[in-house]
């Protein structure tokens, strides 16, 4: 019987009730085809006296003296030089075998590339018995480990042993049953073991992953900091001459409100802006949730966008067919349809048109949509509109809009959809699950 544990059985390097300390550094010997089927060992035990040994042996610890002399009896003995294979995998089985002296290994898959070592027998263990028992071919393929002298039992012999004597049949299946749980607990005991190192395994993994992907943002962000730089500075310069002409026109009320206005929108852009790089840097999206309202944050975007649209002969259409209370980060749904508008103009300012902005429920989903007649895109664009810093424009713009868009929804357990026809225009579908 091949068992990984068991008494007296232990892995290389372990102690050995039976036989001190097991040789280090257990691997797969040598497989030279002509020692997997060695000849039959010569007897080399004919007339000597193996009860002191079998005494000691565990499998024969319930019998009496006299037994244990039958058994003896009937026993021979074999050496076996280091890579001498005992028995091969599959083989019949003719007879089993007591360890006295030396290491045998017993593989799995021997003579595969990768072949496992399921256990290392030392003085006192047996193995090979269940074959006789159960009549099926050898389960494992046993190796000497190194200059080894073996007892053995004949099949025939060992059958007429157990069925002549109730007691030597006792005494084995006592054996093997300890074996057997003692090999069950140890399996058990591998399997927590290994359970724990691969949930170890998998908190480094996870944590290198997470790392990983910090790193590689981190590294994309430094790469086209000249594209982000350029995103910013223009609001920059654009609030920098509305500070200038504030200053000219200190005497002038209604001028100066209209600067501070245009002064106070390029400062929401800006926050916006950094907002969106904090959100890509740090990889997550924090919510802020809130009670709010479609209707709400439609006229948001509309007031964010209006001016803009205007002056590229944009129209702005809002179907409110769901206006209930809905539970959302409003500030960063509204960033959300922001960007997706944004897109839109940009797709239409050459020949103006129309922007539509929809809300409506889809079972238990809050739909937000957005649909312009724009230039539109192909199918190898959309195949890369949720790329960090794409943008297919050529209007300017970080290239983080519709990566934005995506992860907001995402956050909020919704999921973004979209489809464009060159020449046709584009559809953007922002469907949230809705909250009780």
């Amino acid at each position: 019987m091949v068992n990984p544990a068991g008494p007296g059985i232990k892995r290389a390097g372990e102690s050995d009730p039976g036989g001190g300390q097991a040789p280090a550094g257990s691997q797969a010997p040598a497989r030279d085809p002509l020692r997997a089927l060695p000849r039959r060992a010569l007897s080399i035990g004919e007339g000597m006296d193996y009860f002191p040994f079998l005494r000691r042996a565990y499998l024969f610890k319930g019998l009496t003296d006299d037994e244990i002399r039958l058994v003896a009896a009937v026993c021979a003995e074999e050496e076996r030089d280091s890579g001498d294979v005992i028995f091969v995998e599959g083989s019949i089985a003719d007879r089993f075998y007591i360890v006295m002296e030396g290491w045998v290994e017993v593989w799995k898959n021997y003579y595969d590339p990768k072949p496992d070592l399921l256990a290392v027998h030392g003085s006192g263990r047996f193995f090979g018995e269940m074959a006789l028992i159960d009549e099926l071919p050898r389960s494992a393929t046993v190796v000497a480990k190194e200059k080894t002298r073996l007892l053995y039992l004949y099949r025939d012999d060992f059958r007429r042993l157990i069925r002549e004597r109730s007691s030597i049949a006792l005494s084995v299946m006592t054996g093997i049953s300890y074996m057997v749980r003692n090999s069950n607990e140890a399996f058990v005991d591998d399997l927590r073991k290994r359970n724990a190192e691969l949930e170890r395994a998998y908190a480094q993994l996870k944590k290198a992953h997470s790392e990983r992907l910090r790193t590689e943002r981190l590294s994309t962000l430094g790469k086209f900091s000249s594209l982000i730089l350029h995103d910013i500075r223009n609001p920059l310069s654009i609030l920098k001459g509305q500070l200038q002409l504030m200053q000219m026109r200190l005497g002038e009320p209604e001028k100066l409100a209209g600067h501070i206005a245009a002064s106070l929108a390029e400062l929401s852009r800006l926050e916006r802006l950094a907002s969106e790089f904090l959100d890509y840097s740090r990889g997550e999206v924090r919510l802020d949730m809130v009670v709010t309202r479609p209707g709400e944050i439609f006229a948001k975007v509309e007031d964010a966008v209006a001016e803009r649209l205007s002056k590229s002969g944009i129209a702005l259409t809002k179907e409110l067919r769901y206006d209930e209370p809905v539970i959302l980060d409003a500030e960063r749904v509204f960033r959300a349809l922001l960007n997706v508008a944004d897109n839109a103009r940009k797709a239409m300012s050459r020949s103006g048109g129309v922007l539509t902005m929809k809300s409506y429920r889809d079972v238990d989903k809050l739909v937000l949509e957005t649909a312009d007649n724009g230039e539109g895109m192909s199918s190898e664009v959309l195949a890369h509109v949720f790329e960090p810093f794409y943008s297919a424009s050529g209007q300017g713009g970080t290239g983080l809009g519709m990566l934005i868009v995506k992860n907001i929804v995402e956050a909020h357990g919704g999921t973004v959809r979209l489809g464009s026809k060159p020449g046709i225009g584009t559809r953007v579908l922002l469907s949230f699950p809705l909250r009780s």
